[in-house]
C-alpha cells in the first residue's frame, strides 16, 4: 500500500499516478476518509486533554472544601467522557474504513514508465533470437501435442472442466524436465531454493496484494481460511513478513516452483484454446528482497535470470516495458518477456519481472535494519516469472517443431529427458 505520508503530503502526485494508470480506485473517498478520522483524533485529543485537566481541578475543589463545585465540574467531566467515547467509536470506524480504502490503492509507476491506457503503449527494450523459419505451415501447440499423443483436452476436461490439461508420457516427463532444468539453472545463478506451501491463508494473500483487490480470482477452500496459491509469489515474499532484516544480508534472492491456480475469473473468451490461459499450471518464480537504493539493479538481475532460460533453450523473446495502464496493481515498474510462438505467429508473455519498491513490504512490515545503525526501513520486494514451465513446453513445441509432425528437444534439456532427443508421433 501507499505510505499516508505520500497521498495527505502529495494528493496530486497520486491523483496523476491513478490518471495514467487508468484507474478507477477511490483515492477522493480515502482523502475525506482521512481528514475526518485526524479531525476526530485532534478533537478526541484536546477533549481528553481537558478532562484530564478537569480531573486535576475536581480533586483541588474537593481538597479545599468546594464540594458543589466539584460537583458540577464532574458533571460537566461526564459530557467530555461521553463525547469521547463517541469519538473514539467514530475513529475506529474511520480507521477501518481508511485501511479498506488504502487496499484497493495500486502502487504509482516509477518515472521511467511509458505513460499509456494498456498494452499498445508497452515498449520493447530489446530483442533476442532469431524466430525460426519454416519450410512447412508450423502448427499451433494444440494440434501438435495431440497428434503426438501427449497433450489431451477432452479428458482433462472429463475430470474437471474446461481449461485444464493432461500431460502424457513424454509430455508429462517435458513438463518435469522443464522445472527441474530452471530450478537448476537459478541455483546456479545463486538463488536459494524453497519448497513452499501450495495453500496461503488470507493475510499472506493480502500481504502481496492479491486480496482485497483480485479475491475473485482465487481459489478459496471453503470453511476454511486457506486459498490454492496463484503463484509463488505469494508464499515466498511472506516468508520474512513482519521481519526486520539485516542490510549486510541484501540482496535475498529466492527460486521456488509450484503448481498455481487461478480461476481467470476476468478473461471469459480470451485465450479458450490451448495451454496459454489455464486454471491449473506450473511456474518457477524468482523472488528478490532488496534495499531501497539496489532495487532496480535488483530488477535488471531478475530479468537476466528470466532471460537465461530462453537462451539456453534457444527461444526467441523480446523484452517489454509495460505501460501504466498494462502494469499489475502492486508493480511500480514491470518487463515482460514474450516468446515467439510460430503456430500463433506472434509473440506471448511468458514471463512478468516486477518491482514492487515497498508497495507490498508496508503491506506486510517487512523492513531492513542499515548496516550503519539507525531505524529500520522497509525493503523492497521483486518477483518475476523464472518462467511459466507450461508456456515454455508451447513454446517449444511449436520453434522445434519439424515437417514430419516431430518435435526436436533442445539440447540443454536432453540429460533431463534420459538422452532423449525428439518427441515423435505414436506409430
Amino acid at each position: 500500500m501507499l505510505s499516508r505520508e505520500l497521498y495527505r503530503n502529495s494528493p496530486e502526485r497520486v491523483r496523476q499516478a491513478l490518471a495514467d494508470r487508468h484507474s478507477d480506485a477511490p483515492l477522493e473517498r480515502l482523502l475525506e476518509v482521512d481528514a475526518r478520522w485526524r479531525q476526530a483524533q485532534a478533537e478526541m485529543e484536546g477533549l481528553k486533554a481537558e478532562r484530564n485537566r478537569g480531573s486535576r481541578e475536581i480533586g483541588q475543589l474537593f481538597a479545599s472544601g468546594r464540594r458543589d463545585e466539584a460537583e458540577a465540574a464532574k458533571g460537566r467531566m461526564a459530557v467530555l467522557g461521553t463525547r469521547i467515547a463517541e469519538l473514539e467509536t467514530e475513529a475506529t470506524r474511520l480507521a477501518g474504513e481508511m485501511t479498506d480504502l488504502e487496499l484497493v490503492i495500486p502502487n504509482l509507476p516509477h518515472a521511467s514508465v511509458p505513460v499509456g491506457p494498456d498494452e499498445t503503449a508497452n515498449r520493447c527494450e530489446r530483442s533476442w533470437g532469431e524466430p525460426p523459419r519454416f519450410d512447412f505451415e508450423p502448427k499451433a501447440h494444440w494440434d501438435l501435442g495431440p497428434a503426438l499423443g501427449i497433450l489431451d483436452f477432452e479428458r482433462a476436461t472429463k475430470v474437471a472442466g474446461a481449461r485444464f490439461a493432461v500431460l502424457w508420457g513424454m509430455g508429462a516427463a517435458l513438463e518435469r524436465a522443464l522445472i527441474t532444468f530452471m530450478l537448476d539453472l537459478h541455483r546456479g545463478r545463486g538463488y536459494r531454493e524453497v519448497y513452499v506451501p501450495f495453500m496461503v491463508n488470507r493475510q499472506a494473500l493480502q500481504g502481496t496484494g492479491q486480496i482485497p483487490k483480485f479475491e475473485q480470482d482465487l481459489f478459496h477452500l471453503e470453511g476454511t481460511d486457506y486459498y490454492l496459491v496463484p503463484t509463488a509469489e505469494v508464499p515466498v515474499t511472506n516468508l520474512h513478513a513482519g521481519e526486520i532484516l539485516d542490510e549486510e544480508s541484501m540482496p535475498r534472492r529466492y527460486c521456488a516452483y509450484t503448481p498455481c491456480f487461478r480461476a481467470e475469473a476476468g478473461s471469459h473468451g480470451r485465450d479458450v484454446r490451448g495451454l496459454i490461459r489455464q486454471h491449473q499450471f506450473d511456474k518457477v518464480e524468482l523472488v528478490h528482497l532488496a534495499t531501497p537504493e539496489s532495487s532496480y539493479d535488483e530488477l535488471a538481475a531478475l530479468t537476466a535470470s528470466a532471460e537465461a532460460v530462453l537462451q539456453t533453450l534457444g527461444l526467441a523473446y523480446r523484452v517489454m516495458t509495460l505501460s501504466s495502464g498494462d502494469m499489475g496493481f502492486s508493480a511500480a515498474k514491470t518487463h515482460d518477456l514474450e516468446v515467439w510462438l510460430p503456430g500463433q505467429g506472434c509473440y506471448r508473455e511468458i514471463s512478468s519481472c516486477s518491482n514492487c519498491e515497498d508497495f507490498q513490504a508496508r503491506r506486510m512490515e517487512l523492513r531492513v535494519r542499515p548496516a550503519g545503525g539507525g531505524k529500520p526501513r522497509l525493503a523492497h520486494t521483486l518477483n518475476g516469472s523464472g518462467v511459466a514451465v507450461g508456456r515454455t513446453l508451447i513454446a517449444i513445441l511449436e520453434n522445434y517443431q519439424q515437417a514430419d509432425g516431430s518435435v526436436r528437444i533442445p539440447e540443454a534439456l536432453r540429460p533431463y529427458l534420459g538422452g532423449v532427443e525428439r518427441l515423435t508421433p505414436p506409430a
